[in-house]
């Protein structure tokens, strides 16, 4: 239903933008309900649009922002000489009904540096920090904004190898099919589980995260897990987590070359827009000995204590 919503916004947006550059403010007019029309009669319309296009000169780029309400989309519109917002809104007929334009401020986003909540490693037995850690030499996540604080964790044996036989099959990894779990409380706000696991060594770029399981937690923190096994996950959107609670097992679905597990916290739900923030542990074992507060860094052995 979301899919079809945008669709048919970015159909209108993109009429609109047509005609209003091509001074086809008569076609403009066919795009609008009656209730519009009532609203803005001919001479009206064409005084605005008019108008805006003295001031402002062509539409240059537009990019959607949000819906305001189920019908009305947002746009921040960059006009020749001015950036605007522009709100379109469509009736079930996708006529215009409801035109808006006013000065564009940017959201301000939430700063996050480290966690608030008290948390848990995001499972029970021992696992091996494959990447994380504040260089590029500890952790390549560090040049994404959302991930820069990122941790990938395995399973390793006393070798130090993620996997038994040749490797070939998922079920070859000891981390496959291992249970993940909530490192604190929180609220489910997003919930990802039809993608296929891929065979080792060959990553599905198309969406990177794979099953996912994102945790919104009382102290408005975003905990992102990503590559969970198809299928696996047992936690619904909207559902209450408590630390501790099994989310699903761990796979090698989306952008990963291997069975394991992606975990980071971020200021906001949506990770194109996100800032990455560093997670401490309250109390966990690293290399045997303990810890408190942590944040453990790459080739580390960790478990809960």
């Amino acid at each position: 239903m979301l899919k079809k919503r945008v669709k048919i916004s970015k159909t209108v947006s993109n009429n609109f933008q047509q005609k209003f550059n091509a001074n086809d403010y008569e076609g403009i007019y066919t795009m609008f309900a009656n209730e519009m029309k009532n609203v803005m009669p001919h001479e009206k319309m064409l005084a605005f649009l008019s108008g805006l296009k003295s001031e402002a000169g062509d539409i240059k780029t537009k990019s959607f922002v949000k819906y305001e309400q189920p019908n009305v989309a947002l746009y921040k519109t960059n006009f020749e000489r001015i950036v605007v917002a522009l709100y379109i809104s469509v009736d079930e007929n996708s006529n215009i009904n409801g035109l808006m334009v006013k000065p564009f401020q940017e959201e301000k986003l939430p700063k996050l540096t480290r966690n608030v909540s008290k948390l848990k490693l995001p499972f029970n037995e021992e696992w091996t920090v494959l990447w994380g850690g504040d260089t590029k030499e500890l952790n390549y996540h560090v040049i994404d904004e959302a991930q820069k604080n990122a941790f990938d964790f395995v399973i390793t044996n006393p070798q130090g190898k993620s996997y038994k036989n040749d490797g070939k099959s998922n079920e070859d990894f000891y981390a496959f099919g291992k249970q993940l779990i909530a490192p604190t409380d929180g609220e489910v706000v997003l919930v990802v589980d039809g993608v296929k696991d891929n065979k080792p060594g060959i990553p599905n770029p198309l969406y990177v995260p794979g099953n996912t399981v994102i945790i919104k937690t009382k102290n408005n923190e975003y905990l992102f897990f990503a590559h969970f096994k198809q299928h696996s996950i047992v936690v619904k959107q909207d559902q209450m987590v408590k630390q501790g609670d099994l989310l699903g097992l761990c796979g090698n679905s989306g952008n990963s070359t291997e069975p394991h597990i992606h975990f980071h916290i971020q200021n906001v739900e949506n990770m194109n827009i996100a800032t990455g923030a560093k997670s401490y542990f309250e109390n966990i074992l690293v290399n045997g000995e303990v810890k408190k507060d942590y944040s453990p860094v790459k080739m580390e052995k960790v478990k809960n204590k």
